[in-house]
């Protein structure tokens, strides 16, 4: 009898998926047309082994996008752990911006797996939304932000970290945007 679809993976599988993940982000940071038989390859994995875990192009492309992600979005309870709230949440946006910029090489293997016919389309930022609820839930209830703020609002309000261009003067950019909207999430509030 075979283990279920939702069955937990064994060691080396789990092993074998993270491998491809990881040789998967850097070739097609490199690479958007990076061949799936070099990615398979530079893994260490056969190629029945490769579409197991990632039957197209398409699918290993999200689960990346969704895994650096989610990686982000974790960090943001760390954060909330050890700081205080605005200051955590502040912190938390300087992780987002250098996502987003060390991930833009990988911007056009995304663009093309979630366009064109029959594609999945771009998934929503749900964990980051879910993080910044987190964050500005934290700060809300310290009196450090304008109460009312959302996730949803949050993330729009950033959504210029993803038109800035990766190239040398990307951090003063972002820090300035950050530093704007951080401004306008103190503004009225009660703790101020």
């Amino acid at each position: 009898m075979g283990a279920g679809k939702d069955a937990p993976l064994r060691s080396d599988a789990q092993r074998n998926r993270e491998r491809i993940l990881e040789v998967a982000l850097a070739e097609l940071t490199r690479c958007a047309d990076a061949p799936l038989s070099l990615i398979a390859r530079k893994a260490g994995v056969g190629q029945g082994t490769f579409y197991r875990n990632f039957p197209n192009r398409e699918a290993l492309v999200l689960e990346i996008y969704r895994h650096e992600m989610q990686q982000v979005a974790d960090s943001a309870a760390c954060l909330l752990a050890h700081r205080e709230p605005d200051r955590a949440l502040r912190e938390w946006m300087d992780r987002l911006a250098r996502f987003a910029m060390t991930k833009a090489g990988l911007a056009e293997a995304i663009r093309q797996a979630t366009t064109g016919p029959g594609s999945p389309g771009r998934p929503a930022p749900t964990p980051l939304t879910s993080a910044a609820e987190l964050l500005l839930r934290a700060c809300e209830d310290a009196g450090a932000i304008r109460p009312g703020v959302t996730g949803d609002d949050f993330v729009l309000a950033i959504s210029g970290l993803w038109m800035l261009p990766p190239d040398d003067d990307w951090q003063e950019r972002a820090t300035r945007l950050l530093d704007l909207v951080m401004d306008g999430l103190r503004a009225g509030a009660p703790g101020r």
